[in-house]
C-alpha cells in the first residue's frame, strides 16, 4: 500500500492506495465521486474522463499512486453545491443528453476546451471530442451543446481582449 495526498475538486484527501488501483476505481470506490464513470476501462469510450491539473485525462488509464501531490477535477466538482456551471447549463438546454452514462466526460473535456478560450464549431470540435462515445445519441445536441458553451466563454473573453 502507498499513500497519497491529492486535492480533489478543492478538498485534500490523504488515503493508502494499492499501487495497482486505478484513478477511476479510487475516485468511485475510495472517494465515493460516482459521476465518474467507467466504461470500457480501456481508454476507449472516455467516460471516466477527469481533469488532472487542468487537463482532461481518461482516469482509467491512470493509477491513482500517479496523482499523489496533483489537482484533480470531477464532474461533481464543476457546479459544487451551487447552480449549475455554465457547461452543464448548455448541455441541458441543447438538450445534449439522453442516459447520460458518457455525459460527465464529455462535460469536463468542454469546460477545459472552455478555458482554452477558442469558440470551436463543426469538424474541428468533433476532432476535439472524438475520444468520448455516446451510445445513445448521434452526437448532434452534443455538439450544440458545447458550441453553445463554447460561444459564451469565447465572447467574454474576447471582449476583453478588445
Amino acid at each position: 500500500m502507498h499513500e497519497i495526498t491529492v486535492t480533489v475538486n478543492g478538498e485534500r484527501y490523504t488515503r493508502r492506495v494499492s499501487p495497482r488501483t486505478t484513478l477511476v476505481d479510487f475516485l468511485r470506490h475510495d472517494l465515493q465521486l460516482y459521476g465518474t464513470h467507467a466504461g470500457c476501462e480501456q481508454g476507449g469510450c472516455g467516460a471516466c474522463t477527469i481533469q488532472l491539473d487542468g487537463r482532461p485525462i481518461k482516469s482509467c488509464l491512470m493509477l491513482a499512486v500517479q496523482t499523489d501531490g496533483r489537482d484533480i477535477l470531477t464532474v461533481e466538482g464543476l457546479a459544487g453545491h451551487g447552480p449549475l456551471h455554465p457547461v452543464q447549463a448548455a448541455f441541458r438546454d441543447a438538450h445534449g443528453l439522453q442516459c447520460g452514462f458518457c455525459t460527465p466526460g464529455f462535460l469536463m473535456v468542454a469546460e477545459a476546451l472552455g478555458r482554452r478560450g477558442d469558440a470551436l464549431k463543426g469538424e474541428t470540435l468533433r476532432k476535439e471530442l472524438a475520444g468520448n462515445l455516446c451510445r445513445c445519441t448521434g452526437y448532434v445536441n452534443i455538439v450544440a451543446a458545447v458550441e453553445r458553451y463554447l460561444e459564451t466563454v469565447a465572447a467574454p473573453r474576447a471582449a476583453e481582449e478588445a
